[in-house]
């Protein structure tokens, strides 16, 4: 594995694409109709791109070719068929986000991408290998199972970003703190010697939060660009990819201090748990609701009820992002520290951003419009 100065490199260089290919996307956006349109629904005032997901695959393509020329990471690319099966899986979820970006895709023909997707992932062996269920040991997962399961990770985690994906700012944002946490979770995994140097978790979770990380700047409050179902499509497959590599191929309990850790692919629901937590209650909403399908947007995600609150645009976009980094913190802590004593003090951060959420200055005043809900697979 790379030194903390080569992960550095490869996303700088990833971040630098993505930041100087974003203006372009937006040029093209605007020729080929990848564009909002203002309405009743939509949260922002004038035709905005939404091709950002574009410059987004770039910086990928970018960080990956960077990675490969550094010759740090031989033993990542020596086993070709797992990058390739990402690059692979990249472009074919990437393409079914335009396609809906241009026009809009079914909700059916859109998770028929995504378990493609997954499949090639799964194929390519980039799959949940292992299994654990907490003080129960360890499951090894058939091939089938294997391929099913990845396929389902898959979805879970390119809705959720992409459900998420209501704000300007938010999903990148969010997918920015999480992938670099769990960067950092894997390198120490890997110091630890629990991961293979073959393992690509690290360098794609390094890349992934670097790519947003040179988006953020056009898409912040107000944007100038979307990184629409491409680019949130694309974040949750760099999501899956990286977790799927690290906690479905770990077969041995980790820093047994702490009761998560003790199943590694518990990290991700926790760092992920914003989006994650936000998927789950659309899912029950709209399953709940008669004669209305569960692919039906709504406005009752969370951003929309924080906006509800008397939150503006920014605040909403900010408590999502300090709640993330919150439970970042608890599995950083508890990984660096090897220890699970500092409940208190994240029990503590957690109250005062309820309070925050809920008693802020201006609560009462005349709420924002609610935004467009998230351009999912479940719409």
């Amino acid at each position: 594995m790379g030194s903390i100065g080569e992960y550095l490199i490869v996303g700088g260089v990833a971040a630098a694409v993505t930041l100087v290919l974003t203006p372009l996307t937006r040029i093209l956006a605007f020729r080929i109709g990848a564009v909002a349109e203002p309405g009743e629904r939509m949260v922002h005032a004038e035709p905005t791109p939404t091709l950002g997901g574009l410059a987004m695959l770039g910086g990928v393509g970018a960080g990956l070719l960077t990675a490969w020329t550094l010759g740090s990471f031989d033993a990542v690319f020596r086993s070709f068929s797992d990058i390739a099966g990402v690059v692979l899986a990249a472009l074919i979820i990437f393409a079914v986000g335009v396609a809906d970006d241009v026009r809009d895709v079914s909700a059916p023909a859109k998770v028929a991408g995504i378990v493609l997707a997954g499949v090639v992932l799964a194929l390519a062996g980039v799959s949940l290998l292992w299994f654990r269920v907490p003080f129960a040991g360890f499951v090894q997962l058939s091939v089938d199972l294997s391929v099913v399961f990845t396929v389902l990770w898959l979805l879970v985690m390119s809705n959720a970003i992409n459900l998420i994906d209501g704000l300007d700012g938010l999903a990148g944002g969010i997918v920015a703190i999480a992938a670099g946490s769990f960067f950092l979770y894997s390198v120490e995994l890997g110091e630890q010697g629990v991961l293979f140097d073959s393992n690509p978790g690290a360098l794609l979770a390094a890349i992934t939060a670097a790519v947003c990380i040179g988006f953020l700047p056009f898409n912040v409050h107000p944007a100038r660009t979307f990184m629409g179902d491409g680019g949130a499509l694309l974040l949750g497959l760099m999501l899956a990819a990286s977790t799927v590599s690290v906690g479905g191929r770990v077969d041995q309990a980790v820093s047994g201090q702490v009761f998560f850790f003790f199943a590694p692919l518990v990290i991700p629901l926790l760092l992920l748990g914003v989006p994650l937590a936000d998927l789950l209650l659309a899912v029950i909403r709209r399953a709940s609701r008669r004669g209305v399908g569960i692919a039906q947007a709504d406005k009752e995600h969370l951003h929309h009820r924080l906006m509800r609150l008397g939150h503006g645009h920014r605040r909403t976009v900010l408590i999502l992002w300090l709640w993330t980094g919150l439970l970042c913190g608890v599995v950083l802590y508890s990984t660096l520290s090897g220890s699970g004593d500092a409940v208190l003090p994240f029990a503590g951060g957690a109250f005062a951003l309820v309070l925050f959420t809920v008693f802020h200055p201006g609560v009462g005043s005349q709420s924002s419009p609610a935004p467009e809900a998230g351009q999912s697979t479940l719409r």
